[in-house]
């Protein structure tokens, strides 16, 4: 695929290595470790038997895990493109 200025295969390097990147931060992520819960931690209500047999370490109702993942969390990225566009964002 021509890149303009860019030599051969540099645009494919860019995805390859974002795609990296996102795995990367994925796999760093903490998972529930532990015993299950039967009820949330932050409401007290019953975490259903389901959830806990499913997701070995659960904390968290249903409720609760959706608000969380819900947050906004920023996380930096890095600008590969350089481009004026993405820059101005």
């Amino acid at each position: 695929m021509a890149g303009g200025w860019s030599r051969d295969g540099a645009v494919q390097e860019q995805i390859d290595a974002s795609i990296s990147d996102e795995l990367a931060r994925l796999k760093a992520r903490k998972s529930p470790v532990g015993e299950s819960l039967t009820h949330c931690a932050e409401c007290d209500e019953p975490i259903p038997e389901k959830r806990r047999v499913a997701i070995r370490g659960v904390k968290l109702c249903i409720d609760c895990q959706q608000e969380r993942d819900g947050a906004y969390r920023a996380r930096g990225g890095i600008n590969r493109r350089g481009s004026k566009d993405s820059q101005l964002k």
